[in-house]
């Protein structure tokens, strides 16, 4: 098969309710998109019949791939393997949930022509009034630490350039950061609304509390890598 333009990541932890539902969905998008693409889903070592699903869904879908971590290693280990991996000049990311619509990959595919990296904003969000505060919350105060403007971090669904991604060194809870990562390789960024939904099948990996403190200790890591930074530009070569 040619080599992809597209590549959509999907990193994946016990999800066998909803990933054949989900590489479903998507194919049919991209087909209809009309570019080369690949589907690359990283099975994280889930302890269910997630890996099973896949296997099965591979003789179906030839343009799925399957990568299988021998021991769950986290989202952010999912993620960078995923981007490492991908063979798409453009890489989409997006949960394995049934949260993300992938009906709004194609828009994002048409922005790139002007933007590196397009950021899904959850316009009306499907989930607890709880989960919508303590989201909120967490995006304005990590904004202010790190003086950014991304409205909606948690969001999974984001397109990049993938030259920007696979120099990316990402640390565990780093995907939650990598507009900001992005921004500072000189990235530009925009955000656009997309269709978010509720979750129906399957259990959500985080709470409110899990997120809270590991995102403190993210935070601060993420503002030291700020302020250590290297910014140079060579004006002249003789």
């Amino acid at each position: 098969m040619p080599a992809p333009r597209l590549s959509v990541v999907i990193p994946a932890y016990n999800e066998e309710e909803c990933i054949e539902e989900c590489v479903a969905e998507l194919c049919a998008v991209m087909e209809r998109l009309g570019e080369t693409y690949e589907v690359l889903v990283v099975d994280d070592g889930s302890s269910d019949r997630t890996f099973e699903c896949l296997r099965s869904l591979k003789a179906r879908y030839p343009r799925l791939r399957v990568l299988r971590f021998a021991a769950n290693a986290g989202e952010t280990a999912a993620m960078d393997a995923g981007l490492k991996n991908a063979c798409g000049e453009l890489i989409v990311t997006m949960d394995a949930d049934l949260q993300n619509d992938p009906a709004d990959i194609p828009r994002m595919v048409e922005m790139a022509k002007d933007w590196d990296v397009v950021c899904g904003v959850r316009a009306k969000r499907e989930d607890s009034v709880v989960r919508r505060l303590s989201s909120r919350i967490a995006n304005w105060t990590r904004n202010k630490v790190t003086h950014e403007s991304i409205s909606d971090v948690g969001c999974t669904l984001r397109l990049m350039r993938a030259p920007y991604v696979r120099n990316l060194k990402l640390y565990t809870g780093m995907h939650r950061f990598l507009p900001t990562l992005l921004r500072l390789d000189g990235c530009r960024i925009v955000e656009i609304p997309v269709n978010h939904r509720p979750r129906l099948k399957g259990k959500s990996k985080y709470g409110v509390w899990n997120r809270l403190f590991k995102g403190i200790y993210d935070l601060v890591a993420v503002r030291w890598m700020q302020t250590r930074w290297l910014r140079y530009r060579i004006s002249e070569e003789l």
